[in-house]
């Protein structure tokens, strides 16, 4: 394949990736809930379609975390000229991951399906593995750990994101099995209060990784603050509710995740614009997609915002 085929293949991938966010992010806006709410008093079960409905959602940020990781990983990896054979792994099992979680989204079965299982285990797993040669890649260059080598060595964080893309799907077909009348419960358990801090967790490391390539950028433009002021308070509030899932907390918590998921898409945005800022603009995009800012990278934040919504669906039943 030619350099040109290959920058057009990234280009048509990074297209569908925002596609997908842009979807997730039109469905948080128009507030769309098909969790039952609790009556006053009272704590009603999830039945098989509650359940059903919040897999489905997770799946879905399964998916948007699946095709950031993919566009972001392909125009990274393209960028390093496959020096290392390993570097094609992330983009299979993103692929992957991304595939099954659309199956999983179209899936109305209250069963967990093996296929989908075994890709998010697999996402997960390469997403640790992968994280583990970045890590090496950082610190065997001259100066080790130093603020040079952070900046502009493999991102430490990357691959983690395709680590909560396994997680996600995984805990969805977790959900999604839970028998009827039965609250779900994983690893004993509730499911909402489990993914609500993960997912929490991994909203914390976005915001860290963002926070260090927005650093390496001097903050030179007043946006670039955003993703590492707004997404803290979200995982806060997240976890808060997941500990303590009141009707207060739920609302605030949700009402952050929803702002959080648009600000995935708004970043990518703004990096859209800052590639078209380079020498060239558009009309150099193979070149400028390289060196500009990572326009995939952002709707990590909309993927991490669809599990916590999907947690707080989760939580709404225990709400006081």
């Amino acid at each position: 394949m030619r350099m040109g085929e290959k920058s057009v293949a990234t280009g048509q991938s990074a297209l569908a990736g925002f596609g997908l966010a842009a979807m997730a992010a039109a469905r948080i806006a128009c507030g769309l809930r098909g969790v039952a709410r609790a009556r006053r008093g009272a704590l009603l079960v999830p039945d098989a379609k509650t359940t059903v409905l919040a897999a489905k959602r997770l799946n879905t940020a399964a998916g948007v975390l699946a095709a950031s990781v993919l566009t972001d990983s392909a125009v990274e990896h393209y960028r390093g000229g496959f020096h290392n054979k390993a570097m094609i792994t992330p983009l299979v099992t993103a692929s992957l991951s991304l595939a099954v979680s659309i199956h999983g989204n179209a899936d109305d079965e209250p069963v967990a399906h093996e296929v989908r299982d075994a890709v998010y285990f697999l996402s997960g797993l390469t997403g640790l593995i992968g994280t583990g040669f970045h890590i090496y890649n950082v610190g065997k260059r001259t100066g080790g750990f130093s603020w040079q080598n952070l900046f502009y060595a493999a991102p430490m964080g990357a691959p983690a994101a395709l680590t909560l893309s396994g997680m996600t799907g995984f805990l969805a077909e977790r959900v999604r099995e839970a028998r009827p009348g039965t609250a779900p419960t994983i690893a004993g358990l509730l499911a909402g209060r489990l993914v609500g801090l993960l997912t929490s967790l991994g909203l914390f490391g976005t915001v860290a990784e963002a926070g260090l390539l927005h650093f390496r950028g001097s903050f030179q433009h007043k946006a670039m603050y955003i993703p590492v002021t707004v997404p803290p308070v979200t995982a806060a509030l997240l976890a808060a509710a997941a500990i303590g899932p009141r009707k207060r907390n739920l609302f605030w918590a949700r009402t952050w995740l929803r702002l959080t998921a648009i600000i995935g898409v708004a970043g990518a945005g703004f990096h859209t614009r800052g590639v078209a800022r380079q020498m060239g603009g558009w009309r150099n995009w193979t070149q400028n997609l390289l060196s500009g800012p990572p326009i995939p990278a952002p709707p990590s934040f909309t993927g991490l915002a669809l599990a916590g919504l999907a947690a707080l669906g989760l939580l709404e039943d225990l709400a006081e």
